[in-house]
């Protein structure tokens, strides 16, 4: 089965002679080439490039991402503050999709609560494509809006100043008045009334990068990237300063010591690598004030930056829901992980028991990832550490040829049908590939699948081609129905 598998940086590209076989299959099956190559364009793509949408309170932010997504989810209420946490949509303007973040209105000098709203925004823009700057034009520039322009100047992002609540000519006068701000044209829209809204999305579109291929681990000969994580107090920096062999970042008793990420160069099993220490990721993030909150930001950044996550557990303290929140976190960002339950030499044999039980109930769902048991504080199996790493980037990177995953579903389908609903029986008609880091699969059906019968889809998956230690992302595409050609 292995000599089958190619765990090369293909990224889900099918060669000319394999693309060439998949389409015509496809075709056979009644699927249009514009909708395979776009499913399979959508899913094999990386990440969306990301727009945050900024401004200071009650200028309209939220009113025109509802205008961009082009349905209302984000909160919107005639009254600064409502909104607080960052919050992702996915977007399309002219047939390209991206990211939309909208954020909470940025105030400077302000405290508590206000000001971590503040850092949220701040946080937004580092962590953003491009920015659409939102200005009440009714108001003008305030003082607030100068030194918002004076953080979009520091970042140094791409910025398209958008003069909201211009509701007909006669309000053309007051977006003109922000070419003061030095920030280029004012694109005068009515978030409320979708007034001068395509103007604006088609100068974002130009300021948008397109969606990157993925690039994880290219460099030839660099460092692989990995995130210590976890609570805070459990260990990461113990572990970080065992690994290195000396310290290498501050430990206390004090939970919290770890503010930012720490980047350390570890030669290990042979080979250096690229250890990422992060904050412990505590509770409620976004009720988090100051220091803690803006910690807890970076770490999500230096995850999204990880190509494998090593999450740590605290073996004396039972399995809690913010280390399955952490789990979680990694997992959605598609990468490797390992877990690791550290303080292992101070369980007892009774300790032992019920934490088997806790891991077999409460991560059940993260089974194929690799698991070391480990001692920071002793160095007990250290030595483990790097083959679980190694195994779960093996599974991160590989590829299943398009033939053997067809000839995989055909048998699949045969021996398990879908169940039968509404007195129709969907059935997965062929599939590919579309990319790796990690595994991502299109499936073509006949009808909806269920979630329950693509979560058994890919634990045959997994079965059969071992995927260790990677989420595995499964879209489905369904035929559309057309009318009968004569």
């Amino acid at each position: 089965m292995n000599d089958q598998i190619d765990s090369g940086d293909e990224h889900g590209e099918l060669g000319d002679a394999e693309f060439a076989e998949f389409m015509e299959l496809a075709a056979q099956e009644g699927f249009e080439a514009e909708e395979v190559e776009g499913a399979i364009g959508e899913a094999g793509h990386g990440p969306l490039p990301v727009l945050a949408v900024v401004g200071r309170p009650n200028v309209g932010k939220s009113t025109l991402v509802n205008r961009i997504i082009g349905r209302r989810e984000a909160v919107v209420e005639d009254k600064p503050g409502v909104t607080r946490d960052r919050v992702t949509y996915e977007a399309e303007w002219a047939g390209r999709r991206f990211k939309v973040v909208d954020t909470g209105g940025w105030e400077q000098d302000v405290l508590g609560i206000d000001a971590s709203v503040a850092a949220q925004a701040e946080y937004a823009i580092e962590a953003a494509d491009a920015v659409v700057f939102v200005v009440d034009a009714t108001v003008g520039a305030t003082d607030t809006d100068e030194a918002v322009v004076k953080l979009l100047r520091r970042a140094g992002k791409p910025v398209v100043l958008c003069a909201n609540k211009v509701d007909g000519q006669s309000g053309e006068a007051d977006a003109a008045m922000l070419w003061s701000l030095g920030l280029g044209e004012p694109h005068p829209v009515s978030a409320l009334h979708g007034r001068g809204t395509g103007d604006m999305l088609d100068a974002v579109l130009e300021a948008l990068p397109d969606a990157p291929a993925q690039t994880f681990g290219n460099t030839v000969g660099g460092p692989r990237r990995v995130a210590l994580i976890g609570r805070p107090n459990v260990g990461k920096s113990s572990l970080l300063n065992k690994v290195a062999g000396e310290d290498r970042v501050v430990v206390d008793a004090l939970a919290g010591t770890t503010r930012d990420p720490v980047d350390e160069l570890i030669e290990l099993g042979g080979k250096v690598w690229k250890f990422v220490d992060t904050a412990g990721i505590r509770r409620r993030v976004h009720l988090q004030a100051g220091a803690d909150y803006y910690a807890s930001l970076r770490t999500a950044a230096a995850v999204e930056k990880a190509e494998v996550a090593v999450v740590l557990i605290d073996t004396s303290e039972s399995i809690s829901v913010q280390d399955q929140r952490i789990i979680t976190m990694a997992v959605e960002a598609g990468r490797a992980l390992v877990i690791a339950y550290n303080k292992w030499d101070t369980l007892d044999e009774e300790r032992r028991y019920y934490l088997e039980r806790e891991i077999e109930t409460e991560l059940g769902q993260i089974a194929w990832a690799p698991r070391v048991n480990v001692s920071a504080r002793t160095g007990r199996h250290m030595e483990k550490l790097v083959p679980a790493i190694e195994t779960a980037l093996a599974g991160w990177e590989t590829r299943v040829p398009t033939g053997r995953l067809n000839a995989f579903l055909g048998e699949l389908v045969a021996a398990h049908p879908h169940p039968i609903r509404g007195g129709k029986q969907p059935r997965i008609l062929f599939g590919t590939q579309a990319g790796t880091k990690p595994p991502r699969f299109v499936l073509f059906a006949s009808g909806f699948i269920e979630h329950g019968y693509r979560r058994f889809v890919e634990r045959r998956l997994r079965e059969e081609f071992g995927f260790e230690g990677t989420p595995i992302h499964i879209s489905v595409r369904v035929r559309e129905k057309r009318g009968r050609k004569k």
